[in-house]
């Protein structure tokens, strides 16, 4: 007969943790406002580097036939046919190259000269494996509906915390989301890096994320208000957010490593993506905490349990006891 040990687990992070979160709740509310109005800024006048899903373009896949793809060797052969912006990168294993051209000025016949050339300057040492063309018209209803599908979820979220708890919350989700979106496509503006549809799916991605560990905090500041009738609402935030960290560290840490092993090992088609989750996930912590749980103190959620002066720091003492 064989005796199974008694594993009881450990603790990350001791019990009755007291981080003052709401002591920054100004500084990172203004830091995130001015990173949202700098977004903006960015995405209104630099726009975004978009890729052939949304400006249009060919997207070619060739296998080198022997050895590895020089990728210096083929830039340079391209850069010389003068398609304008033409980018190449690995793509699966070494020998794998995608190739994307933009979209050439007159119409289909153009785009198919441009593919024709390129499959000449390539030469015999590669074989097409791939070819996809992406025309204007189709382009421009891909971006049109990215654009609805984020916003379609964004409100669909909103309405669910606002079913779910009440107007305070689901306002407090909105200026949560609306923060990673906007910062997330800053980033992408700032340093010009290709926006498709992957990273359309990585913001929707974030979202659901982001949303996840809102309502995780949103649940314990509920049931601590029901708990802590006259409890003081900065302290009560504070509990709530200490309370659940545990759960918030440890979900992120086991996601960033495993999107931190995407981004080193994943290859060049989805490190672009990768990036946008990593740092949306990073992002979406932050606002939960910083940002979706402060602005309930912002907003004045009243209750008959919100005394002040003597009977406030009753009610804490006697809260922080029980907890």
């Amino acid at each position: 007969m064989f005796l199974v040990p008694d594993f009881k687990g450990f603790d990350f992070f001791p019990h009755g943790t007291h981080l003052d979160f709401m002591r920054w709740k100004g500084i990172c509310l203004a830091m995130s406002i001015v990173a949202m109005l700098a977004s903006l800024g960015l995405f209104l006048t630099k726009g975004l580097n978009y890729g052939v899903d949304f400006k249009g373009g060919s997207l070619i896949e060739v296998q080198a036939k022997s050895g590895t793809a020089d990728l210096s060797t083929v830039r340079q052969k391209l850069g010389a046919l003068g398609l304008g912006d033409v980018q190449v990168q690995s793509f699966g294993a070494p020998s794998d190259v995608l190739i994307r051209v933009e979209e050439q000025p007159g119409g289909d016949k153009a785009q198919q000269d441009a593919l024709a050339k390129v499959v000449a300057a390539l030469g015999d040492g590669f074989t097409q494996r791939r070819v996809e063309v992406v025309g204007p018209a189709v382009s421009s209803e891909l971006r049109t509906t990215g654009i609805i599908a984020v916003l379609a979820s964004i409100v669909a979220i909103i309405l669910y915390v606002w079913f779910r708890f009440e107007w305070q919350f689901a306002a407090g989700t909105i200026i949560a989301l609306t923060h990673d979106v906007l910062v997330t496509v800053g980033l992408f503006s700032l340093f010009s890096l290709e926006f498709d549809l992957s990273i359309v799916a990585a913001l929707l991605t974030i979202l659901g994320y982001s949303v996840n560990d809102t309502v995780v905090v949103s649940d314990r500041i509920r049931e601590n208000l029901r708990k802590f009738k006259k409890m003081d609402l900065t302290q009560l935030l504070n509990l709530s957010i200490n309370e659940t960290l545990s759960r918030t560290i440890l979900t992120g840490a086991t996601t960033i490593a495993v999107l931190i092993a995407l981004y080193v090992f994943g290859g060049e088609v989805i490190r672009n993506f990768t990036f946008a989750m990593l740092f949306g996930v990073l992002i979406g912590t932050y606002s939960s905490i910083f940002i979706a749980a402060p602005a309930l103190g912002y907003l004045g959620i009243k209750r008959d349990w919100s005394g002040s002066g003597t009977t406030a720091a009753k009610g804490t003492a006697s809260g922080t006891a029980k907890a």
